[in-house]
């Protein structure tokens, strides 16, 4: 019953906050959102146990089940999202929202589709909880978006429904192939056995691209940075800390077991796409006067990295993704909110209109700076160990024959990572302060709660990342079995 209280617990909470008045809505939902949290961590202390799986019929006639259940991949991200959502509640708590009742409504709304996504072991169900999960995310961005919001969510729109498209479009050309017409999981697993390699090989692109969209992957990225600037703080959150890991993980359950071959053929056409991408988001963040667009660009070369040792197919390298997926949400959000406390504050986002802020607002400084290392992986936070074994796996790859021109390429991005991001802290917090930085002041002991819980996560689990091996282990030699290709 874990898998359904994860699920449903935010969806009767949405639905019920949309009858809430603003002013009881935002309670409502930080304790829905905390109501899920402690779901989830009981759902991580139980090992093999029935209550981590659910299944009942659904659409009998077509050969899906409304089967959810909580394995290490699941857990993980589940675990992210159940976090991610009290912390993004609580640092934007004095945000002001027109018809809150109907905001907070869709946000939890979204936490239900999330959850469903990383549950289902249906095929069919994952489809329709990808769709949930992206449903209230358009009108949050677009009703309580930015002055150019219509625009940026009509992009977001037409990538995301002609990439879920196309998805459908290969989930019932699966379903066909499987024995007994059926969506279970284990029965996409041993579909690649009727799906010749010529098949597999177009197959995987029409799956491939809806995850590529999400991620996102170049060139299918342009959406992303006018939709995080445009969007809400706490939308932007939502979408760059768990929404990217809809991508990562759909290529991780649902392409690479399901088309092995499809994923081997393509592997170095796919790696390429990621390396070109990740050089070109850290370029590009590196000209990036708007903190938004500066974190969103970097979002992009963080999440290229995942994918390029995904197509690695390395044990070493899956596992790494794993912890990544995780600390990288932690990382991300924590990032969103120091943007979103400067631009409360001081009312701009602009970094060249900033500076000074570390005599001002010390704290916030201090936070800020180990957020900032993490993000670029500096020993002993959390960010460190999933990258070295990306790193790892990717030079170790038996699949490719390119995998040192990979990981030396794409080693560059750490350099221009740290290259950009320092200079945002020295350029935002250090040298004098100006007419607009001039009267600012430290964060709130709220404030400052939020990001001491984020810097705490990312020192513990920099020091002690063992959980989370442990939390993932099974799952990644269950992937490593599935895809055929281990060294």
């Amino acid at each position: 019953m874990i898998p359904v209280l994860l699920i449903g617990i935010p969806l009767l909470a949405g639905l019920i906050g949309f009858a809430l008045k603003d002013a009881a809505a935002k309670s409502w939902a930080l304790f829905a959102s905390l109501l899920v949290l402690g779901v989830s961590l009981a759902g991580i202390s139980m090992t093999d146990s029935p209550q981590l799986h659910f299944s009942i019929p659904w659409m009998g006639s077509l050969g899906s089940r409304f089967a959810v259940g909580l394995d290490g991949t699941g857990q993980i991200l589940c675990l992210l999202t159940a976090l991610a959502f009290p912390i993004i509640f609580i640092s934007t708590w004095k945000e002001p929202y027109k018809n809150a009742h109907n905001f907070f409504g869709l946000m939890l709304l979204s936490q239900a589709g999330l959850m469903g996504v990383f549950l289902a072991t249906d095929a069919l169900l994952f489809y329709f909880f990808w769709e949930l999960a992206l449903i209230p995310v358009y009108f949050l961005a677009s009703q309580w978006g930015g002055e150019k919001r219509i625009a940026a969510t009509f992009k977001f729109f037409i990538y995301t429904f002609l990439g879920s498209l196309m998805m459908l479009i290969g989930i019932i050309f699966i379903y066909f192939h499987t024995k007994n017409h059926s969506f279970a999981l284990t029965a996409f697993y041993d579909a690649h056995l009727q799906i010749t390699n010529e098949t597999q090989s177009w197959l995987f692109w029409f799956i491939f691209i809806a995850f590529a969209v999400k991620m996102p992957i170049f060139p299918f990225h342009t959406w992303q940075p006018d939709t995080y600037e445009q969007s809400p703080t706490a939308v932007t959150m939502v979408l760059s800390g768990l929404m990217v890991k809809m991508g990562v993980f759909g290529v991780l359950r649902w392409l690479a077991p399901v088309l092995p071959m499809g994923t081997y053929m393509w592997g170095d056409t796919v790696s390429t796409l990621c390396i070109i991408g990740m050089i070109y988001a850290s370029l590009i963040a590196m000209r990036q006067d708007d903190l938004k667009r500066m974190v969103a660009y970097s979002s992009i070369a963080h999440i290229g990295l995942m994918c390029l040792a995904i197509f690695a197919i390395t044990e070493t390298g899956i596992q790494g993704v794993m912890i990544q997926m995780f600390n990288h949400g932690i990382n991300i959000i924590g990032l969103w909110i120091v943007v979103f406390l400067i631009e409360k504050q001081f009312k701009t986002r602009k970094i060249s209109e900033l500076g000074g802020l570390a005599g001002k607002a010390p704290v916030l400084t201090i936070m800020l700076v180990i957020i900032t290392l993490a993000n670029i992986a500096l020993p002993l936070t959390n960010a460190f160990i999933g990258e070295f074994l990306m790193f790892s796996g990717i030079y170790s790859s038996r699949v490719t024959a390119y995998n040192i021109v990979f990981v030396v390429t794409a080693a560059t991005t750490i350099i221009l990572s740290a290259v950009y991001m320092l200079n945002m802290v020295q350029r935002v917090f250090y040298g004098p302060t100006n007419t607009v930085t001039d009267k600012g002041v430290d964060i709130s002991p709220g404030e400052k709660g939020v990001l001491g819980f984020i810097v705490v996560l990312i020192l513990v689990f920099g020091v002690y990342p063992e959980p989370l091996f442990r939390l993932t282990q099974e799952a990644v030699d269950l992937l490593m079995k599935k895809m055929y290709f281990k060294p």
